[in-house]
This record gives structure tokens, C-alpha cells and sequence, in this order.
């Protein structure tokens, strides 16, 4: 017997596109335990939680999940979540949700288990106030059948970074993928260029963001420190900062970092 759905918001959504839902595509992944959620860039207070797509129920949700809402009890259901996005936020959502099945169909269903979705909305914290939020998902595992089971969610308190929601929505590639597709979904043309960033310069602005020194970024990327300082000038002449905290605060606003890189935390599915 199937079990019986919680319905939300997003359900007739998420189930207009049933390749999305169900396909005969196997499984790229190689192993039964999806290694991800780490590297992770603490900017703020976060929590994530796993979506049972069966049924839209909750598994594996973060112990301060209800503290930073200011929920009684855990939520249990997808529903519960959704319940705190500002009210004038979820058109925006749903939108944006729809913008990254649209993109997904284009860049392939069978590379959904390779494939992160992100895009920031505001939610209800636990002094009744809204503050942005980052929200990054990825389609965790299917079954022997081609269903989806289960989808990772992450979401990041980014408030005292910026409050300003550029609604850009972003599909990016992970593990063996290098998919980068921005989709701005604001009403009026961004009144500034975002600059071009080379691969090295993204890999760098990753760094930066984590707090590394120029010695430690060399050493990571096996390179010289002086090379780091270089791309460090030019990475603040294109966006026009002179302070990494101004760095940081450009690149959220402008989809161009990512917040949580998925891999070392192990998800049991």
C-alpha cells in the first residue's frame, strides 16, 4: 500500500513533471550511501533535513531546526517547513522551483542524482521576524524502479550577510558534473554586470569564503602565495570590494557562491 502523502504547496508542482519523479534512468552513483553535505562554509545558523518523497515526511532533520524557527516539537513533514517561508515569498518559491525542473528536464533527468538546486528566500526565525534564507537541494537516491526516494535539503541563515534577494536560481553541477546555469527570476534587469570568474578564480572565492590565508590557499591549490595574492587583487578589483567581509556579501548576492559543498557527511538512504 503506498503511504498516504502530506500534501503542500509544492506537490502539484513537484508531480507535474513525473520524469522528475519517476524515469527508467539507473543510477549514476556507484555506492548505497551518499557521502555529501560537508565542506562546509558555516556563514550562519543552518539545519537540514531529508525529504521521504514517498509521502513528503521528514527523516534525518537537524537537531536545532525547531530552536532556529522557534517550533515547539521537530517538523515532521515538508509542509511544516514550507509554513515559515514569508507569505509574499511563496509565489517566488514556486517560481523558482519550477525554474529548476525546467532546467534539469533540459540538462537531463538522468543526471538528477549530479545536479544541486539553490536560490534564497525569507523565513520565519523564532523572535517572529523573517530573515533570508539560502536553500540548497539535491535529489539524493532512486529505487530498483526509477523513483525518487529522497531529496536533501539544507537551508542557511544568511541575514546578517544580506538581506537583499537578487532571486537568482542556480542548478549546478556536483561529483563528476560542472553544470553552472544562473536563472534570474527578478522583475527588472539587474542594474550591474556580474563579472566573469575563471575556474581557478571560482576555486579561489571558495577559499576566501572559508577563511584561508593566502599561504594556505597555495598550499591547497598548489600554488604560489604570491600567485594567490594576484588572483586576490584581481578578484576584488571585478567586484569592486576592498574588504573580504564586502567580498563574501557580493558573491551571495549575486549567485556566486556556494554556501555548502556536498561531500564527507554521510546521509543513510
Amino acid at each position: 500500500m503506498e503511504p498516504k502523502k502530506h500534501h503542500h504547496l509544492l506537490a502539484d508542482l513537484w508531480e507535474s513533471y513525473p520524469d522528475a519523479l519517476s524515469n527508467n534512468f539507473q543510477s549514476e552513483k556507484s555506492y548505497d550511501i551518499v557521502n555529501h553535505l560537508s565542506d562546509l562554509l558555516a556563514v550562519g545558523p543552518y539545519y537540514h533535513y531529508v525529504i521521504n518523497i514517498a509521502d513528503y515526511s521528514l527523516s534525518q532533520v537537524s537537531e536545532n531546526t525547531a530552536s532556529i524557527h522557534g517550533l515547539a516539537t521537530q517538523p515532521t513533514t515538508i509542509r511544516e517547513i514550507i509554513d515559515q517561508i514569508h507569505p509574499e515569498d511563496l509565489e517566488f518559491v514556486l517560481k523558482a522551483e519550477e525554474a529548476t525542473l525546467v532546467k534539469m528536464k533540459e540538462i537531463g533527468f538522468e543526471h538528477q542524482l549530479f545536479l544541486k538546486t539553490s536560490y534564497c528566500f525569507r523565513m520565519r526565525v523564532s523572535n517572529g521576524s523573517y530573515h533570508l534564507f539560502h536553500h540548497q537541494a539535491i535529489h539524493l537516491a532512486k529505487d530498483d524502479f526509477g523513483r525518487l526516494t529522497s531529496a536533501l535539503n539544507i537551508h542557511t541563515d544568511v541575514q546578517h550577510i544580506t538581506q537583499s534577494n537578487n532571486k537568482i536560481v542556480l542548478v549546478t553541477g556536483i561529483g563528476m558534473r560542472d553544470d553552472y546555469c544562473q536563472i534570474d527570476l527578478s522583475k527588472q534587469l539587474p542594474q550591474f554586470d556580474i563579472p566573469k570568474f575563471s575556474k581557478r578564480e571560482m576555486e579561489i572565492v571558495s577559499l576566501v569564503a572559508k577563511g584561508n590565508s593566502s599561504p594556505q590557499i597555495a598550499e591547497k591549490l598548489f600554488i604560489s602565495p604570491d600567485t594567490v595574492r594576484t588572483h586576490r587583487k584581481n578578484l576584488f578589483r571585478k567586484t569592486e570590494t576592498k574588504s573580504v567581509v564586502e567580498f563574501i556579501r557580493k558573491c551571495i548576492e549575486w549567485g556566486l557562491l556556494q554556501l555548502i559543498c556536498f561531500s564527507n557527511i554521510e546521509f543513510f538512504i
